[in-house]
C-alpha cells in the first residue's frame, strides 16, 4: 500500500504549487492507457531531503536557515534542476517544481529527470560574504546528493552564475579536484556555457513566435506584448521581443509595473532599472500594480513571475489571445479551463520555459567533454530543439483533441512512463 505523502485536498480557490501539479498530472494521465502501478509511482517524488544548517553573519552572530532538495525522477538520466532563495520556498513547492521539472526535460527530449532545490531566505538581506556562506554551507549538506551522474543543480530564483560557481568550488574541494559538470549555469571563465543567461527567456520567444506563425499572425510591429516579471527570464524575453520588432506595451517587477498602449523602449527600461533599482517612477508610462497588467490590452501575455499569477479570479478580465508561461505554473487549473473554454491559447511552461534546461544540458555536455561553443551554436541548437518540442506538442494536441497544456504533459508522461516500462522496477 502506498505510503501518504500529506498531499492536500483541493479545497481552495488558489491551489498550492503542489496541487496544481498534481491536478495537471491527474487530468494527463486520463488520456493514457497506463497500468494503476506507473501512476501511482510517477505520482511520488522520488526522494526529499530537508536540512537546517548555521549562517555565521557579519556580525558574528549565528543564524538558522532551512534547505530543500527534491528529486522526483531519475528514471531517464540524473535529476535536473535549480535552486532557489525565497522566503517563499517550502516543501510543496519544492516537489511541485521538480515534478514540472521532471515532464519538461522528458518533453524536451533530454537525459535528465527531474530535481529541485531552494533555501528559505530573502537574499537581498544578505551581503555577500554571508551569501557565500549560506551558499557553501547548503553545497556541503547536498553533497551526497549532487555529482555529475546524479543531480546537477543551476540558478533559480534569487540565485546567480556567482552561486553556482561557489557550489561547483565546494564540491570540487570535497572531492579533491575540479568538477565543473556539477552544476550548470556558471559563469563562461569555470565551465559555464555561451547563451546560457539569456537562454530561458529567449526560448519563450521561440515558442511565442511558433504559437503566432501557426495561427496566421506575422505582423510583429502591431502585435502587443505584456511580460509580467521582469527578472532573469522576463527581462530577457521582452528584450528579444523586442530585437524580434515585436511592441512590448508593458513589463513589472516584484513592486509594480509601467504599461505604455505605444509601445516601451526595454533598453530604456533596462537602465532605468540599473539606475535606480526598480520601475517605480518610470516616465512616459503608466504606473501600475502586477494584477492590473494581467488584465490592460495585449495580444500576448508572458506570465515570468511566480506560480499561481492566473487564477479564477482574473482569467475573465485577461484580454490576450496568447499567453506564452515564462514562469513555472503561474496557471492555475481552474483558470486554464476559461482560458480553453474563452478560445485562448496558452504555451505551457514546460514547453515555453525549457529553453534554461536545454542550454543547462549544453553546458553539462561541454563540461563532460571540455569542448565548447560559440554562442551562434548554442542559439542554432536552442532554436532547433525549442521548434521540435513546440512542434511534438502541438502534434500530440491534435492527435488527442487536447490543449497544449494537456498534450505536453501526457506526451511527457507516456516518455517518462515508457522508459520505466523498458526498465522495470528494482528488485
Amino acid at each position: 500500500m502506498a505510503v501518504a505523502l500529506n498531499i492536500p485536498v483541493f479545497e481552495r480557490t488558489n491551489p498550492s504549487a503542489y496541487e496544481t501539479a498534481i491536478s495537471q498530472y491527474n487530468r494527463a494521465i486520463s488520456y493514457l492507457n497506463l497500468d494503476e502501478g506507473l501512476i501511482e509511482f510517477m505520482r511520488y517524488p522520488r526522494r526529499e531531503f530537508t536540512v537546517n544548517f548555521p549562517v555565521r553573519r557579519d556580525d558574528g552572530s549565528m543564524e538558522m536557515f532551512t534547505g530543500y532538495r527534491v528529486h522526483h525522477s531519475t528514471v531517464l538520466g540524473p535529476s535536473k534542476g535549480g535552486i532557489r532563495y525565497s522566503l517563499h520556498v517550502d516543501i510543496d513547492e519544492v516537489r511541485a517544481l521538480a515534478m514540472w521539472m521532471t515532464w519538461k526535460c522528458a518533453l524536451m527530449n533530454l537525459p535528465y529527470g527531474g530535481a529541485k532545490g531552494g533555501v528559505v531566505v530573502d537574499p537581498h538581506t544578505l551581503s555577500i560574504g554571508e551569501l557565500e556562506r549560506l551558499t557553501r554551507r547548503y553545497a556541503s549538506e547536498l553533497i551526497p546528493l549532487i555529482s555529475p551522474q546524479s543531480d546537477i543543480p543551476a540558478p533559480d530564483m534569487g540565485t546567480t552564475p556567482q552561486m553556482m560557481a561557489w557550489i561547483m568550488d565546494t564540491y570540487s574541494m570535497t572531492v579533491g579536484y575540479s568538477v565543473p559538470a556539477v552544476v550548470t549555469g556558471k559563469p563562461i571563465g569555470i565551465g559555464g556555457s555561451e547563451g546560457r543567461t539569456v537562454a530561458t527567456g529567449r526560448g519563450v520567444i521561440i515558442c511565442m513566435m511558433e504559437a503566432l506563425k501557426r495561427s496566421g499572425v506575422n505582423d510583429a510591429a502591431n502585435t502587443r506584448v505584456i511580460v509580467q516579471g521582469f527578472g532573469n527570464v522576463g527581462s530577457n524575453a521582452a528584450d528579444y521581443a523586442q530585437d524580434m520588432g515585436f511592441n512590448v506595451v508593458g513589463v513589472s517587477d516584484v513592486n509594480g509595473g509601467i504599461y505604455n498602449a505605444n509601445g516601451l523602449d526595454i533598453n530604456a527600461v533596462r537602465r532605468y532599472i540599473e539606475r535606480t533599482g526598480g520601475l517605480a517612477g518610470y516616465p512616459n508610462a503608466e504606473q501600475v500594480n502586477n494584477n492590473e497588467l494581467l488584465t490592460l490590452p495585449c495580444d500576448v501575455l508572458i506570465p515570468a513571475a511566480m506560480e499561481g499569477q492566473l487564477t479564477a479570479y482574473n482569467a475573465n478580465q485577461v484580454q490576450a489571445s496568447l499567453i506564452v508561461e515564462g514562469a513555472n505554473g503561474p496557471t492555475t487549473p481552474d483558470a486554464d479551463d476559461i482560458f480553453a473554454d474563452r478560445g485562448i491559447t496558452v504555451v505551457p511552461d514546460i514547453l515555453a520555459n525549457a529553453g534554461g534546461v536545454v542550454v543547462s544540458y549544453f553546458e553539462w555536455v561541454q563540461d563532460l567533454q571540455s569542448f565548447f561553443w560559440d554562442e551562434d551554436e548554442v542559439f542554432r541548437q536552442l532554436q532547433r530543439i525549442m521548434v521540435r518540442g513546440y512542434d511534438f506538442t502541438s502534434t500530440t494536441a491534435e492527435q488527442h483533441g487536447v490543449t497544449l497544456r494537456n498534450a505536453a504533459q501526457l506526451a511527457a508522461i507516456k516518455r517518462v512512463a515508457d522508459a520505466l516500462k523498458t526498465r522495470g522496477f528494482y528488485p
